[in-house]
């Protein structure tokens, strides 16, 4: 089985782009991240055309996530029951045995704002719930666009993103107490190549010279981590023509 995440920046715009990925990677489950789209507009007869069944929660503009699958999905739950929030960040489902959490995490803008502060606040509410959901379903996996690199190694210049937003001690502190609760990093399962990213500015030739940021994870409880058996980062959409500035991630999982 194949799980991933990928932030489309705009379903809208890039609905083909997700179409044709997904006849070349048919992936089990995907979880999408900003959908920029109210739900009367997700566009699901394409989604089911594509043999996917589809979960959603949108907003106009801004955020909005969606959970596409090949079996069937039970159990939606949208947003976090420990905060209450009007922003489309969250949707966990039932999926095959397994507990599937996709999250678009806040931005955060800079230490000191009021936007940081919603961050970790938002951190915080996320942890304590998750902590429930992995006590109610072993196999569960939170995948998204976490907007935190939690390594030196998931930026390409450490001394130039010190203490700048997504690399700052304040949110790998919250993303380390996320994984505290026995939560594996499926990419760091293995023996990687190194500097792997699944993010780049689209300013400045940043994908052309590597300049980028991994923050788009995919976490596994340590009994989905027992089967998992492969994942890697998919950088060839980020060449197609106006791509989004993410890339998908794909865990594989042992049935």
């Amino acid at each position: 089985m194949k799980i991933a995440t990928w932030n489309v920046n705009s379903l809208k715009v890039r609905l083909q782009h997700l179409l044709t990925w997904l006849e070349a990677n048919p992936v089990d489950v995907l979880c999408i991240q900003e959908t920029k789209l109210t739900d009367d507009r997700f566009p699901l007869a394409d989604i089911e055309a594509a043999g996917y069944h589809a979960a959603f929660t949108g907003q106009k503009t801004y955020n909005g996530v969606a959970i596409l699958s090949k079996h069937p999905i039970d159990d939606i739950q949208k947003n976090n029951p420990h905060f209450e929030d009007e922003q489309q960040r969250i949707l966990a489902a039932t999926i095959a045995g397994m507990r599937i959490v996709c999250a678009y995490m806040p931005n955060g803008q800079e230490i000191g704002s009021d936007k940081f502060a919603y961050k970790m606040a938002w951190l915080a509410a996320l942890r304590e719930w998750i902590a429930a959901e992995m006590r109610a379903h072993p196999n569960l996996a939170l995948l998204g666009d976490y907007n935190i690199a939690p390594e030196e190694r998931d930026v390409h210049d450490p001394a130039e993103w010190e203490n700048h937003i997504h690399f700052t001690p304040p949110e790998r502190e919250a993303m380390q107490e996320l994984m505290g609760l026995g939560l594996k990093d499926a990419f760091r399962l293995f023996e990687q190549s190194e500097k792997q990213y699944s993010w780049w500015d689209y300013r400045q030739m940043a994908f052309r010279r590597n300049r980028g940021l991994r923050i788009d994870h995919i976490l596994l409880s340590e009994t989905l981590a027992s089967r998992c058996i492969a994942c890697h980062i998919d950088r060839e959409t980020r060449k197609w023509e106006q791509p989004s500035d993410h890339v998908p991630v794909v865990a594989t999982l042992e049935d």
